[in-house]
């Protein structure tokens, strides 16, 4: 068993298959890089697909690379073809990427694709839960996996689960596209902390767990039943040292061990005066910019001849995906429009763009990036990207301009470059030449602010604090779950309710046996919540009373149990078992013309909310409408409440609702009064919100106080749910 797991589509590792052999080369990447430090640790493990399909490989075989994986601690997903076919090239690369780079064109929406999606999270998970520690921190990554956190809290509740997404999350209203995206949201939301490169991104999503899910949000907090997730900004940082001292080395290097690459762009910088290279590094994908990229420089080579036969785009595009039709279109138009270019404007001894579609070694990489006088790195979207860091990194004698889309992530850090809106061509172009005409001194002074940045929040910097701040969250929850009400806490219940012969259970309503729902007349007991009751009540030595904000027409018709005490309205009725109603307070309710106007205006200039008026209470309930606006609404009808309460008034800040009622009457002074009136041995009190509270302050020093949900409360414990209350009515009714 592992303390720590680590989660990945791909392992951190390259296998090839040659001549029924296989040749393993660990991964450089960022990623690997980054965790190495963590996944060093005795006790940690990483988990994910080769890269190969099973049906490639014999058992035999599949021996031989587990035993070499395990060296590594490493542990490998099988995938058949068809299972990639669906899950990797299908839900993950056809449908979430375009979808959360904001290309809804591209996006395919295929239920088998789905269906192959959650069924690679579920294999993922049970691998997981067969491996992870009691208590143990699993941390995951990226959009082919955003099931998985949900799918392993519900098996195992004691790991702390971490989740960070390396690709941006589209605004609300790209995200609302996506068919599936109640689940994919509640899939992430099983996590303890999810983290993303920007705040924006980390913005969107918060806004579509408020408008989709409906689900409270504090600050950088969603707050979940019991449950509290940490929603934070990590930006994604790069291995600094190995690029910069790498340049440093290259730099040093004598002609015989230059590299061919090297040696060519240097002849050409001798052959031309003023020469200036500009680099161009993407993948070739379509979030790249690519072909924005090469129509600016075009704009620019026409718009400054000046420069012609002086300045040279060095472009290199990384094979991607090629088999996909849009990435095929994506090459065709790249080698025409680089074509046109170079058919243009080439002389006998100058071509424009010199076009590299290959992978390329670091080494060549490097000086790549050395060579260039400019990086020009614009994607139309893209999470982080690194390679405009790695560009930065390279200046060793801080000379050099970098030209960044706006639309990256690194943009956010990398503040000091020359930032551009993608899709403004000539601003592009206007760009080039801001840069080819920087002095030094200003270059210098760029670049040396963002190496400070680059150098101090590094790789192993970014994972560090993603792991610290996980480790931070599994000690508060530890600390919380104190209040739970666990096993052992269960079986002191059942001896005190054992031993009792008198007993009281004082029970809220919505939210505390059933569910909220946005139509509180829909929020109807469902099947086990009458069968407690009615078991309840069966006992004579349990009295059982409702105490709900509802009217008594509708605990009258939903709640007709004849040994069922209720009280409706806060306090303003109630019903004693096998009784009828009494009016518990004889109030003037002439105050409720003077509001009902203003709640109405509030309603019509809020989509979304309504007026729910009883004989002694007044309520806006604002559970279904937008919930920034409803933000805005909530403080500016509290103020105009406040203006207009007196003495005799008080104002309830209800779950989703904000409510005007007598102030002489609340559910702790009605509960006083059963309380009194009876010698009790056993209390037990269950409430959710804040008019609850009332309830617990005003219980005897002995009694069993339950919030429903885990907020600030003035209670001893708490459930997660009401499922969760109504199975320890259950446990101790049958025990």
């Amino acid at each position: 068993m592992f303390k720590n797991i680590i989660v990945s589509n791909r392992l951190p590792i390259k296998i090839t298959k040659i001549n029924g052999s296989f040749d393993f080369k660990p991964s450089t990447g960022g990623l690997a890089t980054g965790l190495s430090s963590i996944h060093k640790n005795n006790r940690s493990l990483w988990v994910g697909w080769t890269g190969l399909s099973s049906e490639t490989i014999n058992d035999e075989e599949n021996n031989y690379i587990n035993q070499n994986l395990k060296k590594l601690k490493l542990s490998q997903i099988r995938l058949n073809s068809e299972e990639i076919n669906d899950f990797y090239f299908g839900m993950s690369n056809k449908c979430l990427w375009p979808l959360f780079h904001y290309f809804i064109e591209f996006s395919i929406f295929e239920s088998n694709m789905w269906d192959a999606y959650k069924k690679i999270n579920e294999k993922f998970c049970d691998h997981i839960v067969s491996k992870i520690d009691q208590g143990g921190t699993v941390w995951i990554h990226d959009y082919q996996l955003l099931l998985l956190p949900k799918m392993i809290k519900e098996i195992r509740p004691d790991v702390t689960i971490g989740f960070f997404l390396h690709i941006p999350f589209p605004s609300f209203e790209i995200f609302r596209i996506f068919p599936w995206r109640i689940e994919l949201l509640e899939g992430m939301l099983g996590s303890d902390l999810i983290g993303f490169h920007t705040f924006d991104y980390q913005r969107h999503f918060l806004s579509s767990v408020k408008r989709i899910l409906m689900y409270d949000v504090l600050f950088n907090k969603v707050i979940l039943g019991s449950r509290e997730i940490i929603v934070n900004t990590f930006p994604m940082g790069i291995d600094f040292k190995k690029f910069f001292n790498a340049a440093k080395a290259h730099q040093k290097r004598i002609k015989s061990e230059k590299t061919e690459l090297k040696k060519q762009l240097e002849l050409h910088k001798k052959n031309t005066e003023d020469s200036k290279f500009i680099l161009s590094i993407d993948r070739l994908d379509y979030t790249k910019g690519v072909i924005n990229r090469l129509k600016s420089f075009e704009i620019f080579l026409n718009k400054y001849p000046q420069y012609l036969e002086k300045v040279r785009l060095l472009m290199l595009t990384v094979p991607s995906r090629s088999d996909v039709p849009e990435y095929k279109r994506l090459k065709k138009e790249t080698d025409e429009l680089v074509g046109r270019i170079n058919g243009n404007y080439a002389t006998v001894n100058w071509t424009p763009v010199w076009y590299y579609y290959r992978e390329m070694k670091f080494d060549d990489l490097i000086d790549l990036y050395m060579s260039s006088d400019i990086a020009m790195i614009t994607p139309v979207r893209d999470g982080m990207n690194l390679v405009a860091k790695e560009f930065v990194a390279t200046r060793v004698d801080k000379k050099g301009v970098l030209i960044l889309s706006e639309m990256a992530g690194a943009s956010k850090e990398l503040y000091d470059s020359v930032t551009i809106n993608p899709f403004d061509l000539n601003s592009m172009a206007d760009s080039i030449y801001k840069a080819l005409n920087m002095s030094l001194e200003e270059q210098i002074r760029r670049n040396t602010t963002m190496q400070k940045r680059l150098s101090r929040y590094n790789v192993e910097y970014w994972a560090n604090a993603f792991f610290e701040a996980l480790k931070t969250k599994s000690k508060d929850e530890n600390e919380k779950s104190l209040k739970k009400i666990d096993k052992s806490t269960i079986e002191i219940l059942s001896k005190k309710f054992n031993k009792s012969k008198n007993r009281a259970f004082l029970l809220d309503y919505d939210g505390t046996l059933v569910n909220f729902h946005h139509k509180p007349e829909v929020a109807i007991p469902t099947k086990d919540v009458i069968s407690i009751l009615n078991k309840l009540t069966n006992d004579k030595k349990n009295k059982i009373y409702i105490v709900s904000g509802r009217d008594k027409y509708f605990l009258d018709k939903n709640l007709n149990i004849s040994s069922l005490g209720l009280v409706a309205e806060h306090g303003h009725y109630i019903k004693p078992p096998k009784s009828k109603w009494k009016q518990n307070y004889s109030s003037d309710n002439k105050w409720k013309q003077n509001f009902v106007p203003i709640f109405q205006d509030f309603s019509d200039r809020t989509p979304g909310t309504f007026v729910e008026e009883k004989n002694n209470c007044l309520v806006w309930h604002y559970r279904k409408t937008d919930p920034e606006l409803a933000n805005i609404r909530v403080v500016e009808l509290k103020t105009v409440i406040k203006s207009m309460l007196s003495e005799n008034l008080t104002m309830l800040d209800g779950n989703k609702a904000i409510e005007v009622t007598n102030a002489d009457v609340n559910k702790g002074t009605i509960i006083n009064s059963i309380i009194n009136n009876n010698k009790f041995d056993f209390i037990l009190c269950a409430g959710d919100d804040i008019t609850d509270e009332n309830m617990f302050k005003a219980l005897p020093n002995d009694s069993i106080s339950i919030k429903v949900g885990k907020k600030s409360s003035s209670a001893e414990y708490f459930v997660k749910n009401p499922n969760e209350l109504l199975k320890l009515f259950e446990y101790l009714l049958n025990k």
